[in-house]
């Protein structure tokens, strides 16, 4: 039976991936959408069934939704996040990346500490079914410990980079990076309107287990498959006493050691399908973490952590040296890095 009404504000691309997991969603059905461009709105509202709003908070009041799912431009997070709260919404999902500089990322620790919204981030691949699988193999033993982490993206640091760093803490249970030594380079993308970023960037992080990674994104970084694609190349590898577990995201996925190897393809699933499950079980354990079960590993404090270590890795480039995490980034930080990048 389904217990929650959802409701989402944005209506471009990620918003049908967030609309088409519904299908396989037990604990909510979507009612409601909002943006404020009406072809937009209107034809997403037509293609799900759903009502349709110019005004988010109209929509709320009105609706009264048990779930918020914000797939809009970063640069908005702060704002809907705080309308989410102050309307009293149990649970929300937002996309990543929690933040693009020093000042969101400042405002949404503050309200970390006050609010009782569950807020979920959208790195819905943590529990996409291959993941998922390499997660309980290392959690079981055989491949030993964790020595060291591999991970990647040829998409940006903004982009596609913070979904490298989610996986490789989720593969240690969430021990969270406690230095970072690195570097970035290019300023192509310094003003890129949804993802501002380096277009490279290359680091070392200690996490507080004493894991060390190494972190690379933009065009520097190692391709999965043959394809053009910038997106289709993330991927993260642990290296563990016994083998390794390896995991790209349209690629294939590996688990080997010793005694046993296990190995696969993304297109075992599909790609698109992998997807609307992986956000499924996202928006799934939104709805158990409401009825006081487990929050979800793509929790608002994880993301934070993990934003911050984005920003040590700029005052990394600024300053050129190690920065111990977590730490408190001054509010210029961004100017400065852009002018060290020009």
């Amino acid at each position: 039976m389904i217990k929650y009404r959802s409701a989402i504000v944005g209506c471009g691309g990620r918003a049908r991936m967030h609309a088409l997991a519904y299908q396989f969603i037990t604990g909510g059905e979507l009612v409601a959408c909002c943006d404020l461009d009406e072809i937009k709105r209107e034809v997403f509202a037509a293609e799900f069934g759903l009502h349709s709003y110019l005004d988010a908070t109209e929509m709320i009041q009105k609706e009264k939704p048990d779930l918020v799912h914000l797939v809009t431009a970063p640069n908005s997070r702060v704002g809907l996040m705080k309308l989410v709260d102050e309307q009293n919404i149990p649970a929300c999902i937002v996309e990543k990346p929690i933040s693009t500089e020093v000042q969101d990322w400042k405002a949404l620790v503050a309200l970390s500490k006050s609010t009782k919204t569950r807020f979920g981030v959208g790195a819905q691949f943590r529990y996409h079914p291959d993941m998922v699988r390499i997660r309980e193999f290392i959690r079981s033993g055989k491949l030993g410990a964790v020595r060291f982490l591999d991970f990647s993206a040829v998409g940006t640091i903004c982009d596609q980079g913070v979904h490298g760093l989610d996986w490789a803490m989720s593969l240690i249970d969430d021990s969270v990076p406690r230095r970072i030594f690195g570097f970035a380079s290019g300023a192509d993308n310094l003003y890129h309107p949804m993802h501002p970023s380096p277009d490279t960037s290359l680091a070392k992080i200690t996490f507080a287990n004493d894991i060390e990674g190494i972190w690379i994104n933009g065009w520097t970084a190692p391709r999965v498959l043959e394809d053009p694609a910038y997106y289709k190349h993330g991927r993260v590898c642990a290296y563990t006493e016994k083998g390794y577990a390896l995991y790209e995201e349209f690629g294939k996925w590996e688990m080997i050691s010793p005694s046993e190897s296990h190995y696969g393809s993304v297109n075992d699933l599909g790609w698109l399908h992998g997807n609307h499950l992986a956000q499924a079980a996202l928006t799934d354990g939104m709805f158990q973490w409401m009825e006081g079960g487990l929050q979800v590993g793509t929790n608002l404090r994880t993301a934070l952590i993990q934003w911050n270590a984005v920003l040590g890795l700029y005052a990394s480039t600024v300053w050129r040296k190690p920065i111990d995490l977590p730490f408190d980034p001054p509010d210029n930080l961004w100017d400065m890095f852009v002018r060290t990048l020009q």
